[in-house]
């Protein structure tokens, strides 16, 4: 099978570990530190691979661009969504903003990039959020969930986090199609760095205590979450259209909770499982490749 076939599939099981990845990773380190620390490793990571395969670096133009679209695409996004959960926001509420990103790809794409999506892909993309809501709705209807007034600011911290991530794919998409992805996405992780150390500096005391289980959450974000799913995601968005690949994130919550059950033996419930299927059948219409209309046809 190719890469473009099993690409998809393996993208969804790596990024949903970093959900996992974020529970023990919050015990361990203060969010704005472990990213740094994170982003720093898997800048050298990319660096390494990048003098190893003796990959040709863009010129000054590309550079700052892949430096800016990495500012939006890790620095602003995993920044907020980190420091949201960190202060109040439920998980539940923040699945849901989390499951707006293919929604605002899509309605954003037509107007920064030009790319417009068949019915039966703009069908797909409102079941993917149907799905969503109905698999995480037990989380809402939580008594804990019921008076958000306290996480207010977190909520819209975490708002401005998922427009930040679209807004860094579809400039992805723009004006980075061109050149090799191992120094791109070496230059994105500097950007992300330019948001985080400052933030990490302010407002934190640099915790980071060093244990093995936070040792294990570093390594893993950085050789499964920031070279493997950033990598994919990277190389999805160059290859298809930007709405299909941001379809995927639809796949997140059931998939981490899949996860859950096996490692925590937490509960399956009933509107999980629905909510799955929807998921599943609206990501496939998205992500299904568009009729190709025969010359005979089209002359009729």
């Amino acid at each position: 099978m190719s890469l473009d076939r099993l690409a998809p599939a393996i993208f969804v099981l790596l990024w949903s570990t970093g959900w996992v990845v974020a529970k023990y990773a919050a015990i361990h380190s203060e969010p704005f530190t472990f990213l740094a620390v994170r982003y720093a490793f898997s800048g050298l990571a990319f660096l390494g691979l990048c003098v190893a395969m003796r990959a040709a670096w863009p010129g000054k133009a590309v550079a700052f661009r892949a430096v800016y679209s990495g500012v939006f695409l890790h620095g602003f996004y995993l920044g907020g969504l980190w420091w949201a959960i960190a202060n109040g926001v439920p998980a539940g509420v923040s699945g849901i903003i989390a499951a707006l990103q293919p929604l605002l790809t899509a309605m954003a794409a037509p107007l920064l990039i030009g790319e417009r999506l068949q019915g039966t892909q703009r069908a797909g993309l409102v079941l993917g959020f149907l799905g969503i809501a109905i698999a995480i709705s037990p989380k809402l209807l939580d008594p804990a969930t019921a008076d958000l007034g306290h996480a207010a600011v977190p909520l819209a911290i975490n708002l401005i986090a998922m427009c930040s991530v679209t807004y860094g794919t579809l400039y992805q998409k723009k004006h980075l199609q061109t050149g090799n992805l191992l120094p791109i996405a070496t230059l994105q992780y500097v950007g992300a760095l330019i948001i985080t150390l400052p933030l990490m500096l302010s407002f934190e005391r640099m915790h980071f205590d060093g244990s093995a289980q936070a040792i294990a959450a570093l390594i893993w974000s950085v050789l499964g979450l920031s070279m493997g799913g950033v990598g994919l995601l990277l190389y999805l968005i160059r290859r298809g259209q930007v709405s299909r690949a941001a379809s995927l994130i639809y796949l997140m919550p059931p998939t981490v909770a899949l996860e859950a059950f096996v490692a925590f033996g937490e509960p399956l419930t009933l509107p999980l499982i629905l909510g799955t299927i929807v998921v599943v059948t609206g990501v496939y219409l998205t992500n299904r490749p568009p009729r190709v209309v025969p010359l005979r046809e089209q002359l009729q």
